[in-house]
């Protein structure tokens, strides 16, 4: 038995580290800049060198987040990566996530694992769909928002007036904590609100480190830019006027957002954005289980599995999954219970990862993520735990909207082919369905947007050598069903049923909603219930 003062000592150990944690994710509508953000933060806490941008821009280098070949080809995000490191002696666990609402499911997983999200505005498009999209999806899981504000060094709207499409739009109060002095694309610097500290910044040749930064008096500032001070004067007098300041308990009950201005590409106001997490964001709290009972930071180790990826490292064929710790100490080694089988977890191969990079992890805390390698029993959604058993929420497949038959091109290559769907579909790139008249030949996949299927062509053909050929189906509806309905349902024209790998569940695939309608007047005693829409976070 545990002595009971060395417990104490260990969950005193527990609090204190999680107090420590700052897990986060960026998200965004496509092109606002995630990627350039991350790079732009690992930046400022010294972690690497010089920011990369999308590849082929300007000759830079690819972005340490966008990892994957077809993302640096594409230069877009299309899984989401996992970059930790330290900062202010804080451990910062920072998500970037897919640019493409194509890969709205990744983003969802994602936000199941964060305490907190950077979500970034363009400064010339202010709220975008995606954006709508992701604030409802942060405020439905209960996420608080830091909203920066960014490429204010590029023409775009008035800063007043993407405020007020924030709260006019979306229902959050913003409160800014910094305030450009400059209209965008005559960005000059920062103004403190707290302080009234003004800071100009020089921007570094290419954008690829630190812009350089200088403390201006007032009386300086005004006397170089009077125009600029001025208004920004009278701006920050009508912040004050109604009351656009800094409350924290309006924050964390996601009613308000704190709101920064800067410049990604030009690592300007990347380091107050940085500071602001450390300060602001929320540390990792008790998680609530499937019951909706608190899971105590100090009870034994549990974890989320809200990832898994294979093909990471090309040298080894391994698969990693993402697990989010939500309570207790984890030692790499010890032996954890997969919830959904009740069958025990090693973890001898337990690791910290850095975009593609990787290194031993020998422990971790509530809100930390660890890479499990060779977790080929784990699917997004599962829970492990040790001693005191706990189930968290499973995390839901969206409603698809595209469908395809696959089928390998060359019968030789079958088995690479049938191993391929198989480790697809444990990652949840793709929802796999499949029924008795097609065959395990002629899988059917299910996708949230067409993108998906690029990524498992792609991928089939590059880390499996299978060549696959793809036939679009016409059904656009897919609706839960059961067993039962199958059978009738199969009789219908323009309507079929198949079964979901993942789960075991039959999904219904209409035509369209008007020959759902129709077949649902015909048979109302039939099952058919929504699944959650992939257009909430896309």
């Amino acid at each position: 038995m545990t002595d009971p003062q060395d417990a104490a000592s260990i969950d005193k150990r527990v609090v204190g580290e999680t107090a420590r944690r700052r897990t986060f994710a960026v998200i965004s509508h496509p092109d606002a800049g995630k990627s350039t953000l991350t790079e732009a933060l690992a930046l400022h806490a010294e972690v690497i060198d010089s920011a990369g941008a999308v590849h082929g821009k300007s000759g830079r280098k690819g972005v340490t987040s966008d990892w994957m070949e077809m993302e640096r080809a594409r230069g877009i995000s299309v899984s989401s990566a996992v970059l930790q490191f330290v900062y202010r002696d804080n451990v910062i666990n920072l998500l970037d996530t897919p640019g493409h609402g194509d890969f709205s499911e990744d983003t969802y997983r994602v936000l199941a694992a964060v305490d907190a999200a950077v979500m970034l505005l363009d400064a010339a498009k202010g709220l975008e769909p995606q954006t709508l999209k992701l604030f409802d999806v942060c405020r439905s899981r209960g996420v608080p928002v830091i909203t920066f504000v960014n490429k204010w060094d590029r023409p775009g709207r008035e800063a007043l007036e993407l405020l007020d499409e924030v709260e006019q739009t979306i229902g959050l109060r913003p409160m800014p904590l910094t305030w450009p002095l400059g209209i965008a694309g005559q960005f000059k610097g920062l103004i403190e609100r707290e302080t009234g500290e003004y800071t100009a910044f020089t921007r570094a040749a290419g954008g690829a480190t630190k812009a350089t930064a200088t403390v201006v008096d007032a009386e300086t500032a005004a006397a170089q830019e009077p125009q600029y001070w001025s208004d920004a004067q009278d701006e920050l007098g009508l912040l004050d006027e109604i009351g656009a300041s800094w409350d924290e308990k309006d924050f964390l009950s996601g009613s308000a957002t704190p709101v920064l201005f800067g410049s990604a590409l030009s690592n300007i106001g990347v380091a107050r954005l940085l500071d602001t997490l450390v300060e602001l964001a929320p540390a990792p709290a008790a998680r609530p289980d499937s019951e909706g009972n608190d899971r105590p930071l100090s009870a034994p180790t549990s974890g989320l599995v809200f990832k898994v990826q294979a093909g990471m490292d090309k040298a080894h064929r391994d698969r990693m999954a993402f697990l989010r710790i939500c309570s207790g100490r984890f030692e790499r080694g010890m032996i954890l219970t997969h919830a959904t089988t009740g069958k025990p977890f090693a973890t001898k191969y337990a690791q910290s990862v850095f975009g593609s990079e990787r290194t031993t992890v020998e422990e971790a805390f509530p809100g930390d993520i660890v890479g499990l390698v060779n977790a080929t029993a784990l699917r997004p959604g599962d829970t492990l735990y040790a001693a005191d058993p706990v189930e968290f929420p499973t995390i839901p497949a969206f409603a698809p909207e595209y469908f395809a038959v696959i089928r390998a091109k060359d019968a030789g290559k079958y088995k690479q082919f049938r191993k391929g769907i198989e480790q697809l579909g444990n990652e949840a790139v793709i929802q796999i369905l499949r029924s008795d008249l097609r065959g395990d030949q002629a899988p059917v996949l299910a996708a949230v947007g067409p993108l998906q299927f690029d990524v498992v062509t792609t991928r089939l053909e590059t880390e499996f050598n299978a060549p696959v050929t793809l036939d679009r189906l016409p059904y656009q509806v897919a609706r839960l069903t059961d067993a039962e309905a199958e059978v009738t349902l199969s009789a219908q024209s323009e309507c079929e049923v198949l079964r979901r790998d993942s789960d075991g569940e039959y999904l219904a695939l209409f035509s369209n909603k008007w020959r759902m309608d129709i077949i649902r007047k015909k048979f109302p005693d039939l099952r058919f219930e929504a699944m959650p829409a992939g257009s909430t976070v896309s």
